[in-house]
């Protein structure tokens, strides 16, 4: 018979093997990293993100580096868990939030370049079960957020309540939300950022691909980038290594954030993954591995109104000029997360950002972290 000592002793042994594991296994990770990264610019990065997550009360944050077209740092800094003491580490899956968009717009532009979808095709095409409207509606649209489709309602009417937990079966079945409401903005006159048009992309590229939206991705975008842990958020799943997910209330106490089951907008913002998956992405986008070079550009370039005015969005992705660099970026937020990510191609670099608490604005971090790395002198707005 095991004496409470004894059972005391194999446990703190137990912690010590498992402690001692993880200070070695630290150790070699930042032994690799310090042979491709200089050991001064980590640190100044770790001090940047230091700082940023005290001036914003941040509980856990995970940050990755492109450069030279592969992934050469990648760190998680606080705590993924607050009641459990938990850190965060480089592999904790957050929610995407926005930054969905260009992994869906890409696997929409896997099939185009395969023949199987037109951009410029009525959606009804390849999603019939969305009604038919005053104007035609095109995939090329829905991606620049030209298409019309409304957005959230400011009074949340006809939305999924904030904090709820109801989930939808079917990309089909959550278009039911907005589907027969009037369009905002006739096609193509005018940008209006919409997620429910991201919705009825997942639609489009269901019917396209004769498959379901979250398995293409996994057989045509997670699986060749290596993005292993890399899925749907589904709120029911136990899913190992996600965050909690946290929000400050109006006195800026951190607490835990309320419910969302983004199953009605998994093509928009209801994608999970981790810094280093979403480096990893970078990376293989850097690489061509998932689409042409041309392809790429098309994607990557400003999208027009039908008065010539650019949008400055292209096919998924936020197309900018910054600091002297083109740079394509998305941010995210949505409840208990906040992220941003960018890739600049004429130096086959990236960042990105992501954090367990909403309403910050990571982008900020973000383009800090990749002037640093980029060595982008000051005073270069």
């Amino acid at each position: 018979m095991h004496t409470r000592q004894s059972r005391t002793r194999r446990k703190t042994c137990w912690k010590y093997a498992i402690c001692l594991s993880f200070l070695i296994f630290c150790r070699v990770s930042l032994a690799a990293q310090e042979k491709s990264f200089p050991k001064e610019k980590r640190l100044a990065l770790e001090k940047a993100v230091a700082s940023f997550m005290a001036t914003n009360n941040i509980p856990g944050l995970s940050a990755a580096l492109v450069l030279d077209g592969e992934p050469r740092w990648s760190q998680g800094f606080g705590m993924a868990d607050l009641e459990n003491s938990s850190p965060a580490t480089s592999s904790t899956l957050f929610r995407l939030g926005s930054i969905s968009k260009p992994i869906s717009a890409t696997a929409v532009l896997q099939l185009w370049e395969r023949g199987k979808l037109d951009l410029d095709a009525p959606v009804q095409k390849y999603c019939p079960a969305f009604p038919q409207k005053e104007w035609p509606i095109t995939t090329r649209e829905l991606l620049g957020h030209l298409g019309g489709i409304r957005h959230y309602n400011p009074d949340g009417k006809g939305d999924v309540p904030e904090d709820s937990a109801r989930h939808f079966a079917s990309v089909e079945e959550s278009l039911q939300l907005f589907a027969n409401d009037p369009l905002v903005e006739k096609p193509g006159t005018k940008f209006h950022y919409s997620t429910y048009g991201y919705t009825l992309v997942g639609c489009v590229l269901e019917g396209a691909a004769a498959g379901k939206f979250i398995d293409f991705l996994g057989k045509n975008v997670f699986a060749p980038a290596g993005m292993e842990q890399t899925r749907d958020d589904d709120f029911f799943a136990i899913i190992p290594h996600r965050t909690r997910w946290y929000h400050k209330d109006k006195g800026g106490m951190v607490r835990n954030a309320g419910v969302l089951d983004s199953s009605y907008k998994i093509p928009g913002g209801g994608i999970i993954s981790s810094a280093d998956d979403m480096a990893d992405f970078e990376a293989a986008m850097l690489a061509d591995k998932l689409l042409k070079r041309g392809t790429q550009d098309l994607m990557w370039t400003s999208l027009k109104t039908a008065d010539g005015k650019e949008t400055g969005y292209g096919l998924g992705w936020g197309v900018m000029d910054k600091f002297g660099l083109h740079i394509l970026a998305h941010t995210g937020g949505q409840q208990g997360t906040s992220t941003a990510f960018a890739v600049v191609p004429s130096r086959n670099a990236g960042v990105v950002v992501l954090c367990n608490l909403d309403d910050v604005e990571v982008n900020q971090l973000a383009m800090q972290i990749l002037r640093m790395a980029l060595d982008v002198p000051d005073g270069i707005p």
